[in-house]
């Protein structure tokens, strides 16, 4: 399988990543085993599920398991927060020392970081948005920042919040193409990415839509973007980073019975149950029988359940 011609390795800062096709930070879905898959499948850098600074700081046991990783490089943690002194701290913590890069979340669109202040919020405050930047960078960590084109769709400021990025010391930043008030809906504004990538020097990564390459090749050739970030996509089929990128695929029934695997070893048996039945109903998607299938998965109770109910489903 080859890779699209938009597709080649990429220097963020001195840090080189094997390709430009990476894997989105998904709350409550990019945990160590899962990154790990997509890595082998061929994404040129992971992040980790958005890490409350404050939850990290306080000490809280549920937030480090979100940093779990290993020895493999590069790789990248992200982080929320709106206090410059605690996102500070939080980046010098050791918590934080194993990762590559730290990517700060300023895109989230959901009414509970919203109203704190945090994710998209820092959209409408720019001087604060530039101290947070500003702080993390003084840690000495390479830092990135993901952000959305506005609030509204009538008022984008991608380009503006581009340049404040790099002028706070930002090494790389993303650009989601759809507004906070459109969530995860309708196609990404390319221009508004276009505009980004035409305001800095620092790479552009563009998110939003891709699902294939032909979404990617569109991408690249509608933004001038160094680079494609792949969310939802994963998801359902994390092959598509073998897809874009040429790397080689590993098929579904041996992939999802090692990620059940791990996913057990790092982070125990309850919790696998409950994921990789999560993981499992995403796969067998437009599978004959999905409906039945997703019924008796989350009735499973047991590891050894969802393991046999995976070679049932996936060995066809």
């Amino acid at each position: 399988m080859s890779a699209s011609s938009n597709v080649h390795n990429l220097n963020i800062a001195g840090m080189v990543c094997p390709n430009n096709v990476f894997l989105a930070p998904l709350a409550g879905y990019t945990n160590y085993p899962f990154r790990r898959i997509c890595s082998d499948m061929g994404a040129g850098l992971t992040f980790t599920e958005m890490v409350s600074c404050k939850g990290l700081m306080y000490g809280s046991e549920e937030t480090r398991k979100l940093l779990l990783c290993g020895e493999e490089s590069p790789k990248a943690a992200q982080i929320f927060g709106c206090d410059p002194a605690i996102m500070r701290a939080a980046c010098e913590s050791e918590a934080l020392a194993p990762f590559d890069l730290v990517d700060i979340n300023m895109g989230c669109p959901m009414p509970k970081i919203v109203k704190n202040g945090e994710g998209s919020a820092l959209l409408e405050n720019f001087p604060l948005a530039e101290k947070v930047i500003s702080a993390c960078v003084k840690s000495g960590k390479r830092i990135s920042v993901k952000f959305r084109i506005g609030v509204e769709e009538a008022k984008p400021v991608a380009a503006e919040f581009a340049r404040l990025c790099e002028g706070a010391g930002a090494c790389m930043i993303t650009v989601h193409g759809r507004s906070r008030e459109k969530v995860y809906a309708g196609q990404p504004h390319f221009e508004e990415i276009a505009a980004a990538k035409q305001a800095v020097r620092i790479p552009v990564i563009a998110n939003g839509g891709v699902w294939n390459g032909e979404d990617l090749d569109r991408m690249m050739a509608r933004t001038g973007a160094d680079g494609v970030m792949v969310a939802r996509a994963a998801l359902f089929r994390p092959q598509v980073f073998a897809e874009l990128t040429g790397a080689e695929e590993i098929a579904m029934l041996p992939m999802f019975l090692r990620q059940l695997e791990e996913t057990e070893r790092y982070l125990g048996a309850r919790f696998a149950v409950v994921f990789m039945r999560k993981m499992a109903a995403f796969y067998c998607k437009g599978k004959k029988g999905a409906a039945e299938y997703k019924r008796r998965l989350f009735s499973a109770g047991s590891v050894e359940e969802v393991r046999a109910l995976a070679r049932e489903i996936f060995s066809e």
